[in-house]
């Protein structure tokens, strides 16, 4: 039976006959106006290649939401796990209505903004700078969770890997940043791999239904445990229905992944929108039948999967080792179905490469985000060349950093981490929701005939219901998850969203302030008093000082600092042989400071001659490798950042390459 599985049995039928072809047009084409300081990214996918790029984060939550969902349920004892495929339909049915909703978006919005510029553009830039803040959290969040959840599954293979799981998820962390500050690949190796995982998950799935019809199905090793329920909880009264909506909100994970497709529509070949719109209801046929095949099969072969197993299990009325190892899901069903080793450790290997993919995604799509929010004006402006790969990978850092912060706090737990991860997610989705309904407001506004208003009201009905059971699924997950660590998002949220807002308002003040003109400052200075700072007159010292004299400046002088009497003396006597034609002045220190005397004349000039610029040439050395810096330049650099807060006074740096030929320069 299984030597008989075609491909058509394990992808989704709609890709199938273009996969091949796909994977062939997109090894081979290298389309010149993609290559970038010698990288090139594919941006012209074929939907068979655009959905393992863009839908891993989505496909690979079928890792650790149905884990989520049983654990849940496992607080009010064995007999809660009968709910879990119904929780598990009840997500399919919003998975359905949130992906209807986007596939609106992306036909009306294909520009790639996702919920950002529908935020934006329909509600206001407020509304926008709260979609972009809990993005920001969902892709350190989406690295954390992934890369954690990828040990567990690795460490079900190898021990030394499940012994040491913060240091790896890190680790990884810091690789896949660096990844992507240096590398924009195709991301073929990504599609082979979301494949490979799909197939090898169909594999196990058909396997375990056909043992189960032919009754040959064994049960998960975890079966013989017994699950201790919390006293305080059951499946009856306030306390049930708390638990399954804690439940519910913890597999809400699914929808994950989604708006990732929003925001790289630009990405697929044309029609653009109405491939993204099919990549969308593939993705969502795949991640619906992904979900409840495991949770199904988990509940065949009895799978036991608690928060603390040395609480919560036991074995013949006695509690179970406290160093008792808890296995995920899909890697119990797998060791279940695949009895041998040559059969589930590729399985739980490539669902581990999976989530690494997953994790990949979030740095591919944070500089595209960055970008947009740097024109704006809510983060730094240079970051708006994401072309340049060098540029691009600052957010890339960021992110890595974040990731690596929340893996580090919250000990790769992964359940920890999702009680942080789904409320941006869901905030996301109810504001640019919210935004789509507004915006079929306006069109039915503008439109006039009955036809098109019958269109748009139904598109509106689409959103409307998208927006109510996000919204609910929102107050859900705050009134659940909140006290479990929920508010850490919201505070998050809210400082992203804060830290914002003063980027722009300081681009603002700066904008006004560089438009307002006064006739004054056209005119040129009545006088420039030019000043050299030397401490010995080597060749750097001679080529400012010429420098200088070729600027032809009202007043220049030559300034040093005392800080040893015989090289003071050198100095002058230096000055005196080669009988430079410039003043020169030397500033006492009885400190042996070089900054506080230099600061103190220059300000005494600006104070003699107020309407006097004064320019402050500096001998500076130019390194051939970076470890050089920090042997030179240091008192440089803080006397150059000190002059430039006096008004009035410019710093004009000269500098020397070393170990270069001065005739060449």
């Amino acid at each position: 039976m299984i030597m008989k599985c075609t491909p058509q049995t394990l992808l989704p039928w709609a890709l199938v006959p273009d996969i091949r072809g796909a994977f062939h047009r997109a090894w081979r084409s290298k389309p010149p106006e993609a290559r970038t300081r010698g990288t090139h990214q594919l941006t012209s996918m074929p939907k068979a290649i655009a959905l393992p790029v863009f839908a891993s984060d989505a496909l690979s939550s079928v890792a650790y939401a149905p884990d989520e969902i049983i654990l849940t349920l496992s607080m009010a004892g064995l007999a809660a796990a009968v709910v879990s495929p119904w929780i598990g339909l009840g997500m399919a049915l919003v998975i359905v209505a949130v992906v209807a909703s986007y596939r609106q978006i992306v036909r009306e919005y294909p520009s790639g903004g996702g919920d950002y510029e529908v935020a934006s553009r329909n509600i206001g830039p407020k509304a926008g700078l709260v979609v972009a803040s809990a993005a920001f959290t969902d892709y350190a969040l989406t690295v954390a969770v992934a890369l954690s959840c990828a040990t567990q599954y690795v460490g079900a293979v190898l021990p030394w890997v499940r012994e040491r799981p913060v240091p790896l998820a890190v680790i990884a962390a810091a690789v896949l940043a660096l990844i992507g500050t240096r590398w924009r690949g195709r991301g073929m190796w990504r599609a082979v791999i979301v494949y490979l995982f799909m197939a090898g998950l169909g594999v196990t799935v058909l396997v375990g239904l056909v043992q189960w019809a032919f009754g040959h199905l064994g049960q998960a090793a975890s079966s013989i445990y017994q699950v201790v329920p919390d006293a305080e909880i059951g499946l009856v009264g306030l306390g049930g229905a708390f638990l399954v909506m804690r439940a519910f909100s913890a597999g809400s994970v699914a929808l994950t992944g989604v708006e990732t497709i929003a925001s790289s529509v630009p990405a697929f070949r044309p029609p653009r929108g109405r491939n993204a719109a099919a990549t969308l209801t593939v993705m969502a046929v795949a991640s619906i039948t992904m979900m409840l095949s495991v949770l199904v099969l988990a509940r065949l072969t009895g799978v036991r999967y608690v928060a603390d197993p040395a609480r919560s299990l036991m074995l013949d009325g006695q509690p179970i080792a406290s160093d008792f190892i808890q296995v995920p899901v899909i890697a119990q069903i797998a060791q279940t179905v695949l009895s041998s080793p040559w059969g589930f450790v590729p399985v739980i290997l490539l669902t581990g490469l999976m989530l690494v993919t997953a994790a990949m995604t979030s740095f591919r799509a944070v500089p595209a985000l960055s970008a947009r929010l740097a024109h704006g004006g809510y983060l730094p402006k240079q970051l708006y060349r994401r072309g340049d790969i060098r540029v691009a990978a600052h957010s890339v850092v960021v992110l890595g950093v974040a990731a690596a912060a929340l893996i580090w706090v919250f000990e790769a737990n992964v359940t920890r981490l999702i009680q942080l991860y789904i409320v941006g997610v869901f905030l996301s989705m109810t504001v640019s929701q919210t935004g789509m309904v507004r915006h079929w407001n306006s069109a039915l506004r503008l439109s006039r005939t009955p036809a098109s208003r019958r269109q748009l009201t139904r598109e509106r009905v689409v959103n409307l219901v998208g927006v109510s059971l996000t919204g609910i699924g929102l107050i859900v997950i705050l009134i659940t998850k909140f006290t479990y660590g929920a508010w850490v998002t919201v505070l998050l949220v809210a400082a992203g969203y804060v830290g914002m807002t003063a980027i722009r308002r300081h681009y603002d003040t700066v904008a006004n302030e560089m438009t307002e003109t006064d006739p004054a400052e056209r005119s040129l200075p009545p006088r420039v008093h030019g000043i050299v700072l030397v401490s010995q007159l080597h060749r750097a010292a001679l080529r400012a000082i010429a420098y200088a004299r070729a600027t032809r400046p009202s007043t220049l002088e030559i300034v040093s600092v005392r800080i040893s009497e015989d090289e003071t003396d050198e100095l002058r006597a230096a000055w005196e042989q080669d009988q430079i034609p410039v003043p020169l002045t030397v500033l006492d220190s009885p400190g042996r400071d070089l900054t506080k005397p230099l600061l103190a004349h220059v300000r005494a000039v600006r104070r003699s001659s107020p309407r006097e610029l004064v320019v402050v040439f500096i001998p500076e050395y130019i390194v051939s490798h970076w470890w050089q810096r920090m042997l030179h330049n240091r008192s440089a650099a803080r006397l150059t950042r000190a002059l430039r807060r006096i008004p009035g006074v410019v710093v004009a740096s000269v500098p020397w390459r070393l170990g270069q030929d001065p005739g060449k320069m």
